[in-house]
């Protein structure tokens, strides 16, 4: 009994003999409107716990040795597709010259026909395996070394090895006469049936995460000591090609697909203005440069900024295959690793001169260079992180539970002793 009369005094919570209890009507309509408030502010307490916002990031970027993918959809109405070149190079001294892999060309019908697609395949001028050939043939490249991918070794059997063996010298090539290879493929035939044809480039290409640079310009493309060179001959020809261009996409990254990005721009709405990156907006889409001179170039430089989007739980998620040109779904929860960028333009003639005709007399363009279109990237060394998380811990939801549970309760008791009080001064007076 000694125990329990000290457990008793230290009892801060004191009890009332049931007949000291009084219920009254107000006090039963208190206590369901304080219980509605309850719930509706637990609710409330609830949704603040499952929320789940973006919060952005700035931190150095340390990744090294990385690779880069850029994603391009690009129409020339004006020059056609036997003609066009891509071109990849970087400071690390990397050069991809006439890139075909990951990328297709679709002919498009002359600009005066709504350059219609007529026909898409793989970004080779003039493939030719050239099996329908005696296995013994092996076909002389005039003067020039044979290539090293050739089909067959030490032999130029197709248009194209012979273009790329001349190339490799720095020969210009023209149109293939008295060539027995580009005569038997019709290559001269081929490159006037089309001359008038427009071309849509669309791919992808991989590319060191480092400073460099691509362009899409006309004829096969070969170095020159430290010069990149471009056989300009065959374009020239015809006075109706320019690099007049719509960019219709350009992103260095993965494609995200509709659904992951609309997860994004949800909890972007519940991060509030500022707790996000829009780094699946692309600035370069749907651009449209227009020009009448051949001799002319546009050139691009980028900034670009890696990103990365970290969702809830993405330490656990398995690693995503990465291919390129691949899209990322709704059914990956891993690490979103992109980038986005910052872009300003130039364009000029390459006959040099003033640049009056854009409003800019003071500025003199010098004279030279490769008609085309010309990206120029660089990397920043910051790296933005935007990670997803919960608005509120677990603590602080059972902290926030409990203050609206006992604030609640405690003003709802105060409310009802302040009414119940009010009626008994009113019976008092009415009483007297």
């Amino acid at each position: 009994m000694a125990g329990k009369s000290r457990f008793t005094r230290l009892d801060a919570f004191t009890k009332t003999v049931e007949d000291a209890r009084v219920r009254t009507t107000s006090g039963g309509v208190v206590t369901i409107t304080s219980l509605i408030v309850i719930f509706w502010l637990v609710w409330g307490e609830w949704a603040d716990y499952r929320r789940v916002i973006v919060r952005p990031e700035l931190v150095v970027d340390k990744g090294r040795g990385e690779k880069m993918e850029i994603s391009m959809n690009i129409t020339f109405p004006r020059v056609p597709c036997q003609l066009l070149t891509l071109d990849v190079m970087d400071v690390s001294g990397e050069i991809q010259m006439g890139v075909v892999h990951g990328v297709s060309k679709t002919r498009l019908s002359p600009e005066n026909e709504g350059s219609k697609a007529i026909e898409s395949t793989a970004l080779e001028l003039h493939k030719d395996d050239a099996q329908h050939l005696d296995p013994d043939y092996c076909g002389e490249c005039y003067g020039a070394p044979p290539p090293t991918a050739g089909v067959k070794a030490g032999c130029c059997n197709t248009c194209d090895e012979v273009r790329e063996a001349y190339a490799s010298i720095s020969w210009s090539f023209g149109r293939g006469e008295g060539v027995e290879q580009c005569e038997r493929e019709h290559y001269a035939e081929h490159l006037d049936a089309q001359r008038k044809e427009g071309c849509r480039l669309e791919g992808a290409i991989s590319v060191n995460k480092v400073i460099g640079n691509f362009h899409i310009a006309p004829g096969k493309s070969f170095s020159n000591g430290n010069l990149h060179v471009h056989d300009l001959e065959n374009y020239f020809k015809d006075e109706s090609h320019t690099f007049t261009h719509i960019i219709n996409h350009l992103r260095f990254g993965p494609k995200l697909s509709d659904v992951v990005i609309q997860n994004m721009q949800k909890n972007h709405q519940a991060s509030g203005p500022g707790g996000w990156t829009n780094h699946h907006i692309n600035p370069l889409d749907g651009t449209d440069q227009h020009t009448d001179e051949m001799a002319y170039n546009f050139m691009y430089f980028v900034k670009v900024v890696s990103t990365a989007y970290l969702p809830l739980g993405w330490e656990s998620a398995a690693p995503r295959n990465d291919h390129l040109g691949s899209t990322i779904d709704h059914s990956y929860k891993g690490s979103i690793e992109t980038h986005q960028y910052s872009v300003t333009s130039h364009r000029r003639s390459l006959g040099g001169g003033s640049d009056e005709e854009a409003g800019h007399k003071e500025r003199i363009h010098a004279r030279g260079g490769i008609p085309g279109v010309f990206f120029s990237y660089d990397i920043s060394p910051m790296k933005v992180v935007n990670r997803e998380v919960r608005d509120k811990t677990f603590s602080g939801f059972l902290v926030g539970l409990c203050a609206v549970i006992g604030g609640t309760l405690t003003v709802a008791a105060a409310i009802d002793r302040a009414v119940y009080e009010g009626v008994n001064q009113v019976k008092k007076m009415h009483s007297n």
